[in-house]
């Protein structure tokens, strides 16, 4: 998270419980994918609170390097992936599939792109202003464009889904970019994510609705 290392263990310690209790409301393996993002998003919070206590100490390198990494590995390569695929895999009407499984295949080309950006140029972690900022050397131009694709996979896919209130999902994830980009402008990467840590209670809400219609329709 983007203010301490006490804030972030709590964040990553309440986000974990909320996602394993998402992820025993599944009623079928489909739902697995949307089900864990919660529990991946504490996992990714409690990685950045190591980042916080590991950045001041110089002799602590190693575990600094580990937890940035881990961090942008979920951030930049699995995000991408999981919320447009999870969202295909948790429909279960057709009408939109092939818009949804264009999404994921964007999802999936971003993940790939920006994993072999990261395993090809140099990533560090700073603290800045009261917040921790990621700095790389991708190539300007693309990961610009790969930053739309990055929004259209993550963000257009909640709007596709047939699932009942799951655009709302996609007014939050945008508008906490948007307030994320003006008033944070020099640390969107970790900012953002802690933003959009916050939905995964209406996550859990979805897939506990989704649990409820199952239910019904197999009495």
């Amino acid at each position: 998270m983007c203010f301490s290392a006490e804030a972030s263990f709590i964040a990553g310690s309440v986000l974990t419980v909320i996602g394993v209790a998402t992820i025993k409301k599944t009623t079928h393996k489909r739902q697995l994918w949307f089900a864990s993002i919660p529990l991946v998003f504490g996992v990714q919070q409690l990685a950045e609170g190591v980042l916080w206590l590991t950045l001041p100490a110089p002799d602590q390198i190693a575990l600094q390097r580990m937890s940035t990494y881990v961090f942008i590995f979920f951030a930049q390569i699995i995000w991408p992936f999981i919320v447009p695929f999870g969202v295909l895999m948790l429909d279960k009407k057709s009408d939109r599939k092939l818009i949804q499984k264009i999404l994921a295949g964007v999802g999936i080309l971003v993940s790939a792109a920006l994993a072999y950006f990261l395993i090809a140029y140099n990533m560090e972690a700073k603290i800045l202003d009261h917040h921790i900022a990621y700095h790389n050397d991708y190539p300007e131009k693309i990961y610009e464009y790969g930053a739309i694709l990055y929004a259209v996979a993550t963000i257009l896919s909640l709007f596709f889904s047939n699932v009942k209130r799951m655009w709302l999902l996609g007014v939050f994830i945008a508008t906490s970019y948007a307030i994320t980009l003006y008033f944070y402008e020099n640390h969107v990467l970790s900012v953002w994510c802690f933003f959009s840590s916050l939905i995964s209670v209406y996550i859990y809400i979805l897939i506990n609705r989704e649990r409820k219609l199952t239910v019904n329709e197999s009495s």
